[in-house]
């Protein structure tokens, strides 16, 4: 039986910062964020947007009624939650209006929490082939303003559909998953941004990938010539590249040159976000099948995994026959093409825009979001959404 992603969803706050011009205002050569880190442009959350509401708008555009019905679990990942209790899976799962005889859970590890839920879900689906599993990976990233970790923050959200016989992409069963204790980033209870030492986080996700890497090659007998293209956990999209060259030199110039390619291809929604996190890599994954015209089904794609803290993996995908067609690459163009650019001020005044903390009562309007599902407020300690 194969079970894999049958649906993917995407989702980013219609407001966006360019890189050229946080640049220009923070006095740095604008080539050091669009060339040195491989950002264009930051998606910026305005406060009508939350995990949940990312979330739930990336899974609405692919569920169809049959889908509600069939989805008995729903996994959230994400490391900026909005409850130290409550799952954020359970607000999606009443925003979608999905059966309620199902599980809604939260998973908590850096960047990789979206990638621990797929390996749950294939679980799953494999002791319940006629169900399905919603998987999110959905974040905001803040490092705070003036910080060295600007250029790398983002907002959105990834919907993943997992079930059997998938549509898209089968995920196989061989990976290769590593663990060890060390503060490259965190972010402690009582912070709303996020630390970093940037250096040695840097270093990590490298060492990792080479670690993950050589024993699924142990494990598998693989080699790099097996892969049309692989996807990495992306912070920022410079990234994954500085990972791929370490290894590069396994395979000749052909495989090299279509690798670096594909992996072009795969940052081109990246660099037009920013970082979100738990949803990089499957954000990664989404720009690379609706932008290569090289991929056909049989493909195997190799997916790089980094949670700092940490944890990494390596699995790889098969894409299915007429996967393409399950695809949403129009839709996405248009989101794209209809957010707003907004002044450095503009962005300045949203990131210092906080939820309160004290029990106030507040409302919000949502005139101005064009998303579907948006948070209008708080009272008694609760967020209140609106779905329009």
């Amino acid at each position: 039986m194969k079970i894999g992603i049958d649906k993917i969803g995407f989702y980013a706050p219609h407001l966006y910062l360019d890189m050229n011009e946080l640049a220009k205002e923070r006095g740095v050569e604008p080539e050091k964020f669009t060339i040195g880190i491989g950002q264009e442009k930051m998606a910026v959350p305005p406060i009508t947007q939350d995990t949940v509401t990312l979330a739930a708008n990336a899974a609405a555009q692919i569920l169809d009624e049959a889908d509600k019905q069939d989805i008995d679990m729903v996994i959230f990942g994400t490391e900026s939650g909005i409850d130290h209790s409550k799952s954020a899976a359970v607000n999606v799962h009443q925003l979608l209006g999905l059966q309620p005889h199902a599980r809604a859970v939260e998973l908590k590890q850096a960047c990789y929490g979206a990638t621990a839920g797929i390996q749950m879900a294939r679980g799953h689906i494999a002791l319940n082939p006629n169900r399905k599993v919603l998987v999110l990976g959905s974040d905001i990233a803040r490092y705070g303003l003036k910080t060295p970790g600007e250029s790398t923050q983002g907002a959105g959200a990834v919907a993943l559909l997992i079930s059997a016989e998938p549509s898209i992409m089968e995920i196989e069963e061989e990976s290769t998953y590593y663990t060890d204790d060390i503060m490259d980033f965190w972010r402690p209870v009582y912070s709303d941004i996020a630390f970093v030492d940037g250096k040695y986080s840097n270093e990590q996700y490298i060492a990792f990938f080479q670690k993950v890497w050589g024993a699924y090659k142990e494990q598998t007998e693989r080699s790099l010539d097996d892969f049309a293209a692989i996807c990495f956990h992306l912070p920022y999209t410079k990234m994954g590249l500085k990972a791929l060259r370490t290894v590069l030199d396994e395979v000749g110039e052909e495989a090299q040159t279509r690798l670096k390619e594909q992996y072009q291809l795969s940052t081109q929604y990246n660099r037009n976000i920013g970082n979100i996190y738990t949803g990089s890599l499957y954000l990664s994954l989404l720009s690379l099948l609706e932008n290569s015209e090289q991929l056909t089904a049989g493909d195997k794609i190799g997916m790089y995994s980094y949670g700092s803290g940490a944890v990494g993996e390596f699995f790889s995908g098969i894409l299915q026959e007429g996967f393409e067609k399950q695809l949403h690459r129009t839709e996405h163009n248009a989101m794209f093409e209809k957010r707003q650019k907004i002044s450095v001020s503009e962005y300045e005044k949203i990131f210092e825009q906080q939820i309160p903390t004290d029990g106030s009562v507040i409302e919000w309007s949502a005139k101005e979001d064009p998303a579907e599902i948006c948070l209008t407020g708080i009272q008694n300690h609760q967020r209140i959404y609106h779905v329009k």
